[in-house]
């Protein structure tokens, strides 16, 4: 296997601001990674850094491709985002093959360390497997602790890493096999996408809490993608979502499914219908971007406004800003304009510029606002910081009242199924009701959709409350999985192992 890491930095010399700590981008949650594989076509590696390119927006701490040639695998792992690493020629050609998959990552578990981007590869007895996946398992730790007793000599503090030691220490037998007695042993949320020298393996864990959509590229190979936009840009086809508790093989003989899991009800995360995905992806056949002007016709219904305008906050809030336009025959505009060179990371600026917080990404336009009633809608709510900055942009642009709606229920637990959460402590809508949010965020009104609402909007009669049908739990905290090592953290306190692994990721 060839394989080639990251540029590092000079001692001393400015350092790129991670997605994660950008003060202009912490106060949304965020997906942590995306995942890409495709089999069976020439210049394998390139399709996958473009699939990569369009799930830009599930993680831009790092990147990686793994393909394989005939003879061996090639890997190339590097931080910063897909259109800075792999747009190069000379990166491409490394990666040769008719087979790969590919990694974008925002770091939850593990570090932010090169050794914990993906894809990972690993020898087996049987032969080389590389893998990545989308989610979080929440006994990683557990298992990681019981490897490390019987042996194992962990390279990352990722769990996905996890994943790849079960594999190896099931009995032998087909990869596949392997893989899937491997994962029923985790818990938690994944979508995986895999490759051997034959075969590529897509699963999906059996609620189908994270995504995960296969396609097909010019009608011989396949293609696997956590979002169908991702099919779009390479001019392949969307076949279908993968199942919850589904597994998918795909050889040159063509594509076998499995159901290797016990079945479980489904809970996909009703977040991604609300901010996490691209508008312009279909998920469990629906349009994302339909999905979200729905929900802001619910808003509309719930909380109506007596303002003369509705004003979305770019870019995540224009969709239900269009619906709760509609549905109030309130005029849309666009009071508020966001700077798109502003990226995702950036050099660190002085303390002076930092100072203008949000304005280096948005601009209130006096013209549309100055002594006009608004209403502002976003996605979302979780400390609380930009919105107060946002709200006192628009009034310092002359509106005369600002009202805001928020498109999907109060945000009052952590995620613990590959989103990158504040602790609960720091979210604003746990520690204080909608009226001292309203006065916190100093608007004149502040509404959210309900759950109820926000289910009516993907299609729903209202929340199944014994058995919610989606995984809400960052709203209602219903989790509908075990948090093992969240329950021992709590009982035994840091183990020395996590302990172990913090100091490693430093």
């Amino acid at each position: 296997m060839t394989s080639e890491g990251s540029q590092g930095g000079k001692p001393g010399s400015k350092t790129e601001i991670s997605y994660g700590t950008n003060p202009l981008d912490d106060d949304k949650l965020h997906e942590e990674c995306g995942v890409f594989g495709i089999f069976g076509t020439t210049d394998a590696a390139a399709l996958t850094a473009l699939g990569l390119h369009a799930l830009q927006h599930r993680g831009q701490e790092g990147a990686g491709i793994c393909s394989f040639d005939g003879e061996r695998f090639n890997l190339v792992r590097r931080h910063g985002l897909v259109g800075d690493q792999f747009t190069k020629q000379k990166v491409i050609n490394q990666l040769s093959g008719d087979s790969a998959i590919g990694h974008v990552r925002y770091s939850t578990a593990g570090g932010s360390g090169t050794r914990n981007i993906q894809p990972f590869f690993a020898d087996l007895a049987t032969g080389g497997i590389a893998v990545a996946h989308n989610g979080n398992l929440t006994n990683a730790e557990t298992l990681r602790s019981e490897l490390v007793a019987q042996g194992s000599i962990f390279q990352s503090t990722s769990d996905t890493e996890t994943i790849i030691h079960l594999t190896a220490r099931t009995e032998t037998g087909p990869i596949a096999d392997r893989l899937s007695r491997a994962l029923r042993r985790v818990e938690g949320a994944y979508s995986l996408v895999a490759i051997t020298n034959k075969k590529m393996i897509g699963v999906r864990d059996p609620m189908g809490v994270r995504p995960l959509a296969l396609g097909r590229y010019e009608g011989q190979g396949w293609v696997l993608a956590s979002e169908s936009c991702a099919f779009d840009i390479i001019g392949a086809e969307f076949v279908r979502d993968i199942e919850p508790g589904e597994m998918v093989i795909i050889t040159e003989s063509g594509l076998e499914s499995r159901r290797p899991f016990p079945p479980a009800p489904s809970k996909f995360c009703v977040f991604e219908y609300v901010y996490f995905a691209r508008p312009d992806s279909t998920m469990g056949d629906q349009s994302v971007y339909e999905a979200r002007k729905q929900i802001g016709r619910e808003l509309a219904r719930e909380a109506a406004a007596d303002v003369d305008m509705v004003i979305p906050v770019p870019d995540s809030g224009v969709p239900a800003a269009i619906g709760f336009a509609e549905e109030s025959g309130i005029p849309f505009e666009l009071g508020i304009i966001r700077n798109h060179y502003v990226g995702r990371t950036f050099i660190e600026p002085s303390d002076q510029i930092r100072h203008l917080g949000v304005k280096l990404k948005h601009n209130a336009s006096r013209a549309q606002l100055e002594g006009k009633k608004v209403v502002l809608i976003d996605d979302s709510i979780v400390r609380g910081t930009t919105s107060i900055k946002i709200v006192q942009m628009v009034r310092e642009a002359g509106a005369k009242e600002v009202h805001m709606r928020i498109a999907s229920p109060p945000t009052i637990n952590s995620c613990f199924y590959g989103v990158n959460t504040p602790e609960t402590e720091e979210l604003l809508a746990y520690r204080m009701n909608v009226e001292e949010m309203a006065r916190v965020i100093n608007v004149d009104s502040l509404a959210f959709v309900s759950l109820d609402g926000l289910y009516r909007a993907v299609g729903e009669a209202k929340r199944n409350n014994d058995m919610p049908q989606y995984c809400d739990a960052c709203f209602s905290g219903a989790y509908p999985t075990k948090l093992t090592d969240r329950s021992h953290a709590k009982s035994n306190g840091p183990s020395q192992l996590s302990l172990l692994i913090e100091q490693a990721a430093e």
